[in-house]
């Protein structure tokens, strides 16, 4: 098989989309520019070792050498994890639309009563769960939250709802963020070895 760099961009390209995350935040956590992981996945720019290797630890990839004789192997076992991911990724999808009309429902608030600052604060952590594959056993915080935006959307004076849906939001967010959470896979976010790749590649 021949390995071109068209096909490792797309391969990067689809992992980042099916994480849910968007250029500039796979940017953040990888530190590798947004403007320079726009040009990898469009393959405008080549690929340093070190960024494969930064993008692909975010995106649950590995960078992996196997013998030619084994690559068929190999390819029907990535082929087979890839469709078994077909409904993780349209679960995906439809939460990213559902965190995206929440936020629509709550700038609606916002604007109706902009001296809520509870509102405010809800409209962000929103907004930053936009850029985070959210676990499967997460979901119901979400839905949580719809529930509290119609709640104060009816009943303007009772904060209750929003207030003990937004305490689930900052969590949540926070428990992404800084990657405290793997009870979906059960694994490490951090491999355990180390790539030792040479700077000057």
């Amino acid at each position: 098989m021949v390995y071109s760099t068209e096909h490792i961009a797309d391969m990067l390209k689809s992992a980042r989309e099916g994480k849910g995350l968007s250029q500039r935040a796979l940017s953040e956590q990888t530190g590798v520019p947004q403007a320079h992981i726009s040009k990898i996945e469009n393959n405008t720019v080549d690929l340093r070792v070190s960024n494969l290797v930064k993008l692909a630890r975010v995106l649950e990839l590995e960078v992996v050498l196997a013998p030619r004789k084994a690559v068929p192997a190999v390819q029907s076992i990535v082929r087979d994890s890839v469709e078994s991911n077909l409904f993780a990724r349209g679960r995906v999808r439809r939460t990213l639309r559902e965190l995206r009309r929440l936020q629509r429902h709550i700038a609606a608030l916002i604007k109706l009563h902009p001296k809520v600052t509870e509102l405010a604060e809800f409209q962000r952590h929103v907004r930053d769960l936009q850029h985070f594959l959210i676990p499967r056993h997460d979901i119901e915080t979400i839905r949580n939250a719809e529930d509290a935006v119609k709640s104060f959307r009816d009943n303007p004076e009772s904060l209750d709802a929003v207030r003990a849906s937004l305490f689930q939001l900052r969590s949540l967010r926070n428990t992404l963020a800084h990657g405290l959470s793997d009870r979906e896979t059960g694994e490490s976010a951090r491999p355990v070895y180390r790539l030792e790749e040479d700077d000057h590649v």
